[in-house]
């Protein structure tokens, strides 16, 4: 086993904070069983930095024949992001591990404004940091955001939570002869044209040599295994 990572971001799509199989909403059992993976992590001494995305409530790609304008589209996927990281929130202190919001929309009621310095005294104090409200921006996705959080509070790899246990040439849920890579170079993923993120933030992820560790983050144990720097899933890397 290699060395534990000290302080890891792990990046949460919006279709993990709902029911399995169904993409949309809010699942409370399935909210709480996250939260029990994250505490595992905790008590490893590792420090936590989590960015939610809100694609179970709402995402601009999903909804552009709307006829709402892109622009505002963006700002309620930021609202999305609120929601899912206030509701983590409340899930892991139910459970007794210290949290804090920190948004990059000003929303005092709900979350602390993000300032890097802030974030990183929390993360000294033991606390489990969730960024939420993306960039702030619009036109730039959560995995961009995810990828500029690690790099600017010295994450030591992202890992990136998804439904399928790694990076596979093709759709394992379609093809059954689907291969899946144990690691990969960030050469090799863009020279396969492997969807693994949006290209501003692979792009970051590869100026800032920022390990990502794709796997299963359903699967009771990989989120432990996978903060600890244990073979599960997929390793993007230099």
């Amino acid at each position: 086993m290699t060395k534990p990572n000290h302080r890891i971001l792990l990046k949460l799509s919006g279709e993990v904070f709902s029911k399995e199989g169904k993409g949309s909403g809010l699942h409370l059992r399935t909210l709480h069983t996250l939260a029990g993976h994250m505490k595992d992590v905790i008590h490893h001494d590792i420090q936590l930095v989590i960015v939610t995305g809100g694609g179970n409530i709402w995402r601009y790609r999903d909804n552009a024949a709307s006829g709402i304008e892109r622009t505002v589209s963006d700002y309620m996927g930021m609202l999305a992001t609120i929601f899912n990281g206030v509701a983590l929130q409340a899930s892991l202190e139910s459970i007794g591990v210290q949290t804090r919001v920190l948004s990059a929309i000003q929303i005092p009621q709900l979350a602390e404004p993000y300032i890097r310095r802030r974030a990183l005294r929390h993360l000294e104090k033991g606390r489990v940091v969730i960024c939420v409200g993306g960039t702030g921006n619009p036109f730039f996705t959560t995995d961009t955001t995810a990828a500029l959080r690690a790099s600017e509070l010295s994450c030591n790899v992202l890992l990136k939570a998804t439904n399928v246990n790694g990076i596979y040439d093709r759709d394992p849920k379609r093809h059954r002869n689907a291969k899946r890579y144990k690691e990969l170079t960030y050469t090799e993923a863009l020279e396969k044209h492997l969807d693994i993120m949006d290209q501003a933030a692979f792009s970051l992820c590869q100026d800032q040599r920022l390990p990502i560790r794709v796997f299963d983050f359903r699967k009771s144990g990989n989120l432990l295994k996978a903060a600890l720097g244990e073979d599960v899933g997929t390793l993007v890397h230099d």
